[in-house]
């Protein structure tokens, strides 16, 4: 059974993206400053339609390796989008992700974004373990992570050739037990 739309928080709201979050996502997806920690270049308009298209076609249950993103809402305006990847099946394996407007930083809405896509992946989704994956210098998400309660799980020297360069990345997750005994 599909989640109730919009996903309600404290102060945002999240649903499935639309055709017309069109200029939402370009606002972002566009910028530098937010290609800076993603392994995509600033896109183009053209670009950011057809990711819109596959976010739009992305529907539930969450197939195996396919990704769910939702638009993250504050009063009606998209500030950012949360994801959920689900990665195995047979493993009961996710992963969530977040991303926000520059404009939107600092207020703790990625955390509360993506507290709301871990209870869809551990309570509607049946995952079991869900992980989460940074760039080691993007101090801003793996404190997010931190705030949610994950764990850091692993920090791999030189694990990706990312943008010509070796980089380091940081594995959080959370497992369903841990979860259950937060709320």
């Amino acid at each position: 059974m599909a989640p109730d739309y919009p996903i309600r928080t404290e102060r945002l709201s999240l649903r499935p993206f639309d055709l017309d979050d069109r200029a939402a996502l370009y606002s972002w997806q566009a910028r530098e400053d937010v290609a800076r920690y993603l392994y995509s270049a600033p896109r183009s308009v053209e670009e950011s339609a057809a990711s819109l298209a596959a976010k739009i076609a992305v529907g539930w249950p969450v197939p195996e390796g396919e990704m769910l993103s939702l638009a993250v809402e504050r009063d009606g305006v998209v500030v950012g989008e949360a994801v959920l990847k689900h990665l195995s099946e047979q493993h009961r394996q996710g992963e969530v992700g977040y991303i926000l407007h520059p404009d939107h930083h600092g207020f703790g809405y990625a955390t509360e974004a993506a507290r709301a896509v871990l209870r869809l992946g551990f309570e509607d989704l049946g995952l079991h373990r869900i992980a989460a994956v940074c760039h080691a210098g993007n101090d801003a998400s793996w404190r997010v992570m931190e705030k949610l309660g994950m764990r850091r799980e692993a920090h791999f020297r030189h694990a990706v050739m990312f943008k010509g360069e070796w980089v380091e990345t940081v594995v959080y997750a959370l497992l369903e037990d841990e979860w259950r005994a937060q709320r």
